[in-house]
């Protein structure tokens, strides 16, 4: 099965088409095409994602990256569109535009889930992963763990009771003066810093839940910063600041994930969602994993963030247990 996925549910505007086939117990995917416009210059001034004008770019961007893949003589069998988790005018963008087109080609439509195109997006290479498994889906909205029993059973462990990670990765580089997105820029400046300059909590790393908490950890920078306001001449200020605040997310999310993995015996760990493309992160949790004897997974950095390869992926694993999602928008879908 050929599907033609499209992705609009922030500020990523995506196109993308793969191949699909096998089973549940073993789906086979390769990505023919996979395009992503992203929208960072525009909604850079303003510090983060608007709205409206995600809704804009999307409905700009469609057409053109539509036409560089379609055309006449491509096989196509179903279109898919991201119907939520997202942003509802960026939703509703997509939608749209994926039903006019099914129309005019005459193909069936499938919604999918964003979250689950995350989760999928570690299939997107084949992977040989063994169950039970323990995934970790972090992104700017969601912070989940969950335990896997096969590919469509699972099991929530705990997720964020406020902030997601990638939220406070974006609210702290605004506190350091830094512009959006906030995660990889915390990842640059805190390369050249020193994570055990600043000694910040690790919210709930020892509680015996897998549920967790970022809000608490972004007041911290916030207190610390009024006591000691950075200093422009002071160049590793800034620079260990924001190291020392990513090393503690990372010991946190690593952490509750490890400990996950291992009170549920996986046999596998997968990490999955935008802030899986942070460096410490994938190489930390990684090291940690291997060290278990347990196999990881992480997707290449082009499927970390929004696209539409992993929206083809939802789609057809989707189709393949025989669940339909109302072709509307649902922002706040979940896992």
């Amino acid at each position: 099965m050929r599907i033609l996925a499209i992705e609009t549910s922030c500020d990523e505007t995506s196109v993308a088409l793969v191949d699909c086939k096998g089973t549940l117990k073993n789906p086979k995917f390769k990505v023919l095409k996979n395009l992503v416009s992203s929208q960072i210059k525009v909604h850079r001034p303003f510090g983060g994602v608007v709205p409206t004008l995600a809704k804009r770019e999307h409905q700009k961007n469609l057409p053109k990256i539509i036409g560089k893949i379609v055309n006449r003589k491509l096989k196509i069998d179903v279109i898919a569109i991201t119907v939520g988790p997202g942003l509802e005018p960026a939703l509703w963008a997509g939608i749209e535009f994926a039903k006019d087109l099914a129309k005019k080609l005459k193909k069936p439509l499938i919604g999918a889930n964003h979250m689950e195109g995350h989760l999928y997006s570690n299939w997107l290479e084949n992977p040989s992963v063994k169950f039970p498994a323990v995934a970790l889906v972090v992104s700017g909205g969601h912070t989940i763990l969950l335990k896997m029993d096969s590919l469509t059973k699972w099991k929530k462990l705990g997720e964020t009771r406020d902030d997601a990670a990638g939220e406070a990765f974006d609210k702290v580089a605004r506190l350091l003066g830094l512009p959006y997105p906030g995660g990889p820029e915390i990842q640059k400046l805190a390369s050249k810093g020193n994570p055990a300059a600043v000694k910040f909590p690790r919210p709930m790393l020892t509680d015996k839940n897998f549920d967790f908490s970022f809000s608490g950890l972004k007041t911290s920078v916030l207190y610390y910063l009024r006591a000691n306001p950075l200093v422009a001449s002071n160049h590793t200020q800034a620079a260990d600041i924001a190291a020392s605040f990513q090393q503690a997310i990372v010991d946190v999310l690593a952490g509750k994930t490890v400990r996950a993995a291992r009170r549920s015996g996986a046999k596998s760990v997968l990490l999955c969602g935008g802030v899986s493309a942070n460096k410490p992160l994938r190489e930390g949790l990684g090291s940690h994993i291997r060290n278990l004897g347990m196999k990881f997974f992480v997707p290449d950095f082009e499927y970390n963030t929004d696209n539409a390869a992993m929206i083809a992926a939802a789609a057809y694993i989707q189709k393949l247990r025989g669940k339909k999602l109302k072709i509307t928008a649902q922002s706040n879908l979940n896992l």
